[in-house]
């Protein structure tokens, strides 16, 4: 079962640094045997750091896990599994990407062959279900502006208490990442808006899987993992 290597962004810079006013490697423990570690996410929601891990091959299931004082934990102040309902027939679950706002749990998936459209599911309190185009949500937002060389196949999201914030890696490399935010007045995610538009990298261990990262801001500080290979 993988570890999280973690580090944080060093304010006033465009560094995450490795081990930064983080722990440097935390477990994951507990998982089902069919948990998918090559789609995940990660989410802070103002109480609790929690992951997720699709089960197995499903579309539609997901694990969740919450930070006990030593590992993530698979069921640990949580609901064990989640369900997203109603999709599009067009959704690609390849991947996922989740975050809090201070007002809702979400999560996005994205449209298949179109990397830059995000669909938006919503966590509809007292069940065990994210809801695509949920009452008062936006049921697909787009993405514009990013570079070409963009790798959209390695991407995260966040939210930090003001903006919804998207990142991608450029394309071939480990340890540069785009950034953008979201413009409500064009109501769309933009390269550079309110952001650093590239950032850097540093101190990740050897062992850090290029493919497999996620993003998290918990209040004070912007997070970001590697599982390890």
């Amino acid at each position: 079962m993988p570890n999280l290597n973690q580090g944080a962004w060093v304010p006033g810079t465009d560094e995450y640094r490795f081990g930064y006013n983080s722990i440097p490697v935390i477990p994951i423990t507990g998982a089902p045997s069919d948990a998918n570690f090559a789609r995940w996410a990660m989410l802070h929601d103002g109480a609790d750091y929690r992951l997720y891990l699709f089960r197995g091959s499903s579309s539609d299931t997901l694990y969740q896990f919450a930070w006990n004082g030593s590992s993530y934990a698979y069921g640990y102040r949580s609901i064990p599994v989640l369900t997203l309902v109603g999709s599009p027939p067009d959704v690609d679950a390849s991947s996922i990407r989740m975050l809090h706002s201070g007002a809702a749990y979400h999560a996005y998936l994205r449209r298949l062959g179109d990397p830059t459209t995000l669909y938006q599911y919503i966590w509809q309190p007292g069940t065990t279900q994210y809801r695509w185009a949920a009452p008062g949500y936006y049921a697909s937002l787009p993405v514009a502006g990013f570079p070409a060389d963009a790798d959209w196949t390695r991407w995260n999201m966040l939210h930090d208490g003001s903006d919804y914030r998207i990142y991608t890696f450029r394309y071939g490399s480990v340890d540069r990442m785009y950034q953008g935010a979201f413009d409500p007045s064009a109501a769309v995610y933009e390269f550079g808006y309110r952001s650093i538009p590239e950032l850097r990298l540093t101190g990740y261990p050897a062992d850090s899987h290029p493919g497999r990262s996620a993003m998290l801001h918990d209040g004070l500080d912007y997070r970001f993992y590697f599982q390890t290979i």
